[in-house]
Formats: C-alpha cells, sequence, structure tokens
C-alpha cells in the first residue's frame, strides 16, 4: 500500500484559486493511477479527476472540466490539484487515492489519504 497525505485546502472566496497536494510515501507512486475525489456535507463521496501513472492521460468529472487541473510530478512523488474559478459547490473535503483503474475511472480498491478541506464562500 502508498500511504498519502493531502494538503494545500482552505477557504477561498467564489471565483478564486487554490492548489491542492497529495503526497506519497511507502510503494512506488509511478506505479498507481491516481485520482482526486471530493466528499461535501451530507452528500456522497464523488469522483473529480483522474491522472494516469506516466501523468500523459487525464480525466475529469464535467463538473469540474475546464477550471480544475490535474497532474502529478513522479520524481517528488506527488499529485496537484490546480482549482480555478471556483464555485461554492466545491466546498467538500477533498481526497487523493489510488483506487482509479486503468481507463481513468474509479475503483473499489486503493489507498486513501485523511482528506482536506476546501471551502469556498459565495
Amino acid at each position: 500500500q502508498v500511504q498519502l497525505v493531502e494538503s494545500g485546502g482552505g477557504l477561498v472566496q467564489a471565483g478564486g484559486s487554490l492548489r491542492l497536494s497529495c503526497a506519497a510515501s511507502g510503494r512506488t507512486f509511478s506505479g498507481y493511477n491516481m485520482g482526486w475525489f471530493r466528499q461535501a456535507p451530507g452528500k456522497e463521496r464523488e469522483f473529480v479527476a483522474a491522472i494516469s501513472l506516466s501523468g500523459r492521460r487525464t480525466y475529469y468529472e464535467d463538473s469540474v472540466k475546464g477550471r480544475f487541473t490535474i497532474s502529478r510530478d513522479n520524481a517528488k512523488n506527488t499529485m496537484y490539484l490546480q482549482m480555478n474559478s471556483l464555485k461554492f459547490e466545491d466546498t467538500a473535503v477533498y481526497y487523493c487515492s489510488t483506487a482509479v483503474d486503468d481507463t481513468l475511472r474509479p475503483r473499489p480498491v486503493g489507498s486513501w489519504g485523511q482528506g482536506t478541506q476546501v471551502t469556498v464562500s459565495s
């Protein structure tokens, strides 16, 4: 298993930007497709974006497409989520995970971080 730690969350006004980071340790980071998920209060966890082993392929849910950018630096064992034009409805706890399959869609098994809170004020 790989251990994951998210950081970079915080409070931001609508229209603002944040950059989340996910630092990995343990198993070889470059051996995993990676993804970002989020869970808003009272709602189920939802898939946000994913990135392939090499970083060449990415996937975004429609709700964030054009506003969020997922990337990774395998040399630093770190994945990122650049979030621009943030909306109130982006407020959630954001999690990074290896629960992503080779088609860059969620899968039931994987490692999860503890999450980082993103709050967007309207």
